[in-house]
């Protein structure tokens, strides 16, 4: 089994931002989402002295908030973007087979056809393209056309006068927050300085380049300088904001475009393999999650609050309604057990709809010693971030490797395979279920043999949360002894999907998970009370939310509950 890494632990924190705070940088990377982690791992790997900060939590904002696929592309067909879904293919793959195995898996999907002939004619073709250009690589086989009989055994709960066939195909799936916290974790294993709730603030001139940033520590209040010789702004749908700081716009400007997605349980939908249909004006996802089916997604302009952008009840009508042309039973309000909303930062250009704007990245120099890299989707995070550190080598003045990163396993893939395919002897050596095991595996590779010790130390943590029964409670506890969890948010909404899973929201899970955590992070009384008070808060105020007719009145909504982090106003 390969080595155990360093963990993310309040101490590792408080070392990080000693030494970031006393030594120049090669390279500072801001925002820890999907790109800048992966900025962050490219950099150390190819031997750079390499920062990383991120004002919230690992994938807080966008990178939390996917479809949950490292999706091949296929939407992006119909534009004849043939090198995006060739490059997607190509990722999928990797994450598949060789940097993720534990955290991505392959997914059965059907395409439904409506129209006998031209449905399977025009599917056909663009899935077969799909096929021919690699998309079966990484998984099983890929392109199968099924008529209704078949296509009805695999989903039953399908409104049979609407479905004549489908084609059936794979996608890969992966928890994204959990992704994006283990490819910053990786980064650290690698001796990148990593810290969250760190706040760029303002940047440091000397006479016409970027030399650093200044920062205020969220959790202390504390200011201090980073320097760095070069700085790479991977904020994401925050660029703009970033930008403004050292005196005006960029290269180009993210335009950003709201995706809302729902959350049902398993049994109101029966179906073997996930759905992917077409809508006016995107493509609809029934995927299939644990216990649960994550629905969506819609594409839409927003203009309001970036960190937490609200869905509303028509963002909520509209997935149900498309949902419900498919199925038999339809689905209600009342079925929806979580929503989540996250905000794709697309490239802005000249069509009027976002569904339309380009996935594709673009990297700028705007200012001397700073780099900004844009767009992109989460399944191309490596290549956009092997693009923005290729650009910001090119001013070091030294002789750097190229990137390695498609030969780098995230902590938790090596000796993944082994471990899954001696499960049963594992957990009876340990004294977990075999489901358990399975569970744990999947969710921390080969870095769950970091989690034995703790059961060990106290077997309690091996029995199920009380309110959350599909987590054990040691994950909670792991969370922050050993990823970065600094606050009660980071746990239910990215270590864990409590937020989303639980038809509570996470609201009993509140106090049993800040017990549970408070000793590792020192917490008191009065912070325990503080942290379960900002949580219910938090949810409260997303409910409100999504009962509020539009944008602007659901906007209003979700920004009634305050933050726990400091200097910040929302949750």
């Amino acid at each position: 089994m390969t080595a155990l890494s360093s963990p993310l632990d309040p101490s590792y924190r408080a070392e990080a931002l000693r030494r970031l705070a006393s030594e120049e940088l090669d390279v500072l990377v801001i925002g820890a989402g999907v790109t800048g982690a992966g900025c962050a791992l490219d950099a150390v790997t190819r031997g750079l002295k390499v920062g990383l900060v991120e004002a919230r939590d690992f994938a807080a904002g966008t990178s939390s908030r996917s479809s949950k696929l490292f999706h091949g592309g296929l939407r992006y067909l119909e534009q004849l973007n043939f090198h995006l879904v060739f490059e997607a293919l190509k990722e999928r793959r990797l994450a598949l087979t060789t940097l993720c195995p534990h955290l991505a898996k392959p997914v059965p999907f059907l395409y439904p056809l409506r129209r006998p002939v031209l449905d399977r004619a025009y599917a056909g073709l663009g899935i077969g393209v799909y096929d021919v250009m690699g998309a079966g690589r990484g998984v099983p086989h890929h392109l199968r056309h099924q008529g209704r009989r078949k296509t009805l055994e695999m989903f039953p709960s399908a409104n049979r006068e609407a479905l004549t066939g489908s084609i059936k195909f794979y996608e890969g799936q992966v928890d994204d927050a959990r992704h994006t916290m283990m490819i910053a974790r990786t980064a650290a294993h690698f001796g990148a300085l990593t810290a969250t709730s760190t706040r760029v603030i303002g940047f440091l001139r000397e006479q016409d380049r970027v030399a650093g940033v200044r920062v205020r520590d969220l959790e202390s209040g504390q200011e201090f300088e980073i320097r760095a010789k070069e700085t790479i702004n991977a904020a994401g749908v925050w660029i703009d904001e970033i930008q403004q700081m050292v005196g005006g716009r960029g290269q180009f400007r993210v335009r950003a475009s709201k995706g809302v997605h729902i959350v049902v349980p398993r049994n109101r939908i029966n179906s073997s393999a996930g759905l992917i249909t077409q809508t006016e004006k995107s493509l609809l996802f029934i995927i299939p999650w644990g216990s649960h089916w994550i629905i969506g997604t819609t594409d839409t302009d927003w203009d309001l609050d970036l960190a937490h952008p609200a869905a509303s009840q028509a963002d909520i009508d509209y997935i149900l309604a498309h949902a419900n042309g498919l199925l038999a039973d339809p689905l209600t309000r009342e079925d929806v057990v979580g929503v989540y909303a996250g905000l794709r930062p697309l490239l802005a250009g000249e069509e009027e709809s976002t569904s339309q704007l380009s996935r594709e990245h673009a990297v700028a120099s705007p200012v001397p010693g700073l780099t900004m890299i844009a767009g992109g989707k989460y399944t191309t995070y490596r290549i956009m971030a092997k693009d923005a550190v290729d650009s910001v080598v090119h001013n070091l003045n030294r002789v750097v490797p190229p990137s390695c990163t498609e030969n780098v396993p995230l902590l938790g893939a090596d000796g993944y395979h082994a471990l899954w395919n001696g499960r049963e002897l594992l957990a009876q050596r340990v004294g977990l279920r075999v489901a358990e095991l399975e569970h744990l595996l999947n969710r921390y590779g080969s870095l769950v043999a970091e989690i034995f010790p703790l059961l060990e130390a106290d077997p309690g943590l091996a029995r199920p949360l009380d309110s959350a029964g599909e987590y054990l409670k040691v994950e909670a506890v792991y969370a922050v002894s050993h990823e970065g969890a600094l606050h009660l948010d980071d746990i239910l909404a990215r270590r864990t999907r409590i937020s989303i899973e639980c038809w509570d929201r996470g609201e009993a899970a509140a106090a049993e998970v800040a017990a549970l955590v408070a000793p590792v992070l020192g917490w008191d009384r009065a912070t325990i009370d503080r942290e379960v008070e900002h949580y219910l808060l938090r949810v409260a105020a997303e409910r409100d939310s999504q009962h509020q007719p539009d944008d602007r009145s659901a906007d209003a909504a979700r920004l009634g509950a305050p933050d726990v982090r400091m200097g910040t106003t929302t949750a």
